[in-house]
């Protein structure tokens, strides 16, 4: 089996990080957290649709390129490394349910639209007193949904939401048209990505698979989220390596100082041991292997792990002046805050990977 990107999804990983570096970054980041400014790069995001990003992985028959969920990676490790502002990996999970889930008359009313960029998607699975994905308490009643969503990443300025509610079997998703839906602005810890709420009130809703559809998609979600994670986790690193070579304390680079330098080492540790599960769980997504339920959980908590210890230790390794409002530092930090609450807690997902190891062995003896 090979764990390696096609050379064509690198060929688009390296042209989404070339237009990203120019295009976004944490200057870019910085200006998006003023007052008053959009919800997103409406620019860029022409620019992106232009070249087709956001119909990678919409099939052909509805005016997307067909591609796989490595392009789909590819693209999600680009946009969290350049912090970039705008609601791509939102669209391309909501996209993922829609492929993986949707009827042909679903695919057919929306595929065109996000191929094109003319139409936002978002998921919205977290609600008020939710602790995990499994436990949305929505449930749908007579073809609508009542209650709220929130914190939803990119919701402001979208315009349609894959909503996860209740149903006889579980968990399950749910499309909501959301010219018929209230949606409020809301503020989370990260200032650049905005949030919202989605507010339902006997709002006309379709439903979207069913709940086992629900239970693959969250798989795949786990996998390309860990991928904008590492993205954000190797921007943390670099620019912490850069400046513990930079950084004179005591007559030299605080670099060469042992304690320094260990903390660079286990934060490359823990990027690459991300970075393998989440090339497994692509191999399982490609294959439509057995493992993936396994794989997916693991590249959930090891992405998780990773960013949350670069984050904070590069907030630490650039001693005062990484608590600053000045420092990039609040980026990366914020964002791995808000990570770890965007598909459930690393906790629910440990439970899952365990389970999933357990099955796997009884399958075994």
């Amino acid at each position: 089996m090979n764990f390696d990107f096609s050379d064509e999804a690198k060929a688009l990983g390296e042209q989404a990080r070339k237009l990203f570096a120019d295009r976004a970054g944490p200057a870019k980041a910085r200006a998006a957290m003023a007052a008053g400014a959009p919800d997103f790069d409406a620019a860029l995001w022409r620019e992106i649709a232009d070249l087709g990003w956001t119909a990678a992985r919409v099939p052909e028959v509805h005016g997307g390129l067909g591609l796989g969920c490595e392009e789909t990676a590819q693209l999600a490790e680009a946009a969290g490394q350049f912090l970039a502002v705008v609601p791509l990996v939102s669209t391309l999970l909501a996209t993922e349910a829609l492929v993986i889930a949707g009827t042909p008359e679903q695919q057919a009313k929306w595929l065109p639209g996000i191929a094109s960029g003319d139409i936002i998607a978002v998921p919205a699975w977290n609600e008020p007193g939710a602790v995990n994905p499994a436990t949305v308490a929505i449930a749908a009643s007579g073809g609508t949904l009542t209650g709220s969503k929130a914190p939803v990443p990119d919701l402001p300025g979208a315009h349609l939401a894959v909503v996860a509610a209740a149903g006889p079997d579980g968990a399950s998703l749910w499309l909501v048209d959301l010219a018929h839906a209230k949606v409020e602005t809301v503020e989370t810890l990260d200032l650049v990505r905005r949030h919202g709420r989605l507010v339902l009130d006997g709002t006309p809703a379709e439903p979207l698979g069913t709940a086992a559809d629900y239970q693959n998609w969250l798989d795949r979600a786990a996998v390309i989220l860990a991928y904008e994670a590492i993205g954000t986790t190797g921007a943390a690193m670099a620019m912490t390596v850069e400046y513990a070579k930079t950084r004179v304390a005591f007559g030299q680079t605080i670099g060469r100082y042992q304690g320094v330098k260990h903390k660079c080492a286990d934060m490359y540790i823990k990027l690459e041991l991300a970075r393998a599960h989440a090339l497994h769980g692509l191999a399982m997504i490609g294959s439509d292997g057995a493992e993936l339920r396994q794989a997916a959980a693991a590249a959930r908590v090891a992405s998780l792990d990773a960013l949350s210890y670069t984050a904070e230790e590069a907030v630490q390794l650039h001693g005062g002046i990484g608590f600053t409002w000045e420092s990039d530092c609040q980026f990366y930090y914020r964002r791995g805050r808000t990570a770890a609450a965007a598909l459930g807690p690393r906790g629910w997902w440990a439970d899952r990977l365990v389970r999933a190891l357990e099955q796997r062995n009884r399958a075994a003896a």
